[in-house]
């Protein structure tokens, strides 16, 4: 059973169905020259490692002894330490009416701001329901009212524009400036 992400390298006896003769590599890297596939896999097995194919598009293909556990073991450590330094990007989302008040615009940009200084990327969303649908520009007067209030902190990554029953706009944080 083959594992996800697990790829097919030809090691040990499938490089004899695949080639006669590889450009051999030693297990510390030195050159061994172009060798018979049979003679390749016997120096292989007599120092007790695997013969893996690392170029088979090469000509001729390039074959390495190497321990293959060891190996395999080696690059998915690396694939998982790359995967913890990714970054994660958290998108919260902050839903608005067209008909909301002060006060309540106010403590909801409070949050924005909030999401916005710990990196945090913010949806901005304007909720049309039912009449208010036929008269979108109030919903669009009061996404850009909390555009103004983050605009010193924020930076628009689209223009607010109307998707079915909502106008949406995507705030990132500010990128740092260099100091020249």
């Amino acid at each position: 059973m083959k594992k996800k992400g697990q790829e097919k390298t030809p090691i040990n006896e499938k490089v004899l169905d695949i080639t006669d003769r590889v450009r051999l590599v030693g297990e510390t890297g030195e050159q061994l020259g172009i060798v018979d596939s049979h003679k390749a896999l016997e120096i292989a097995y007599d120092k007790g490692l695997d013969l893996v194919l690392v170029a088979p598009n090469a000509n001729p293909p390039v074959a390495r002894i190497m321990d293959y556990g060891k190996f395999r073991y080696e690059q998915e450590r690396k694939r998982k330490e790359a995967k913890k330094k990714q970054a994660k990007i958290e998108v919260k989302e902050i839903k608005f009416t067209s008909k909301i008040q002060d006060n309540d615009i106010n403590y909801k940009v409070k949050h924005i701001r909030d999401f916005l200084e710990k990196g945090k990327h913010v949806r901005v969303r304007v909720f049309l329901r039912g009449r208010e649908l036929a008269t979108p520009e109030k919903g669009f007067e009061v996404i850009n009212r909390v555009w103004e209030m983050i605009s010193d902190i924020g930076e628009k990554q689209n223009d607010p524009k109307l998707e079915g029953n909502y106008i949406n706009m995507m705030v990132t944080p500010q990128r740092k400036k260099k100091k020249k």
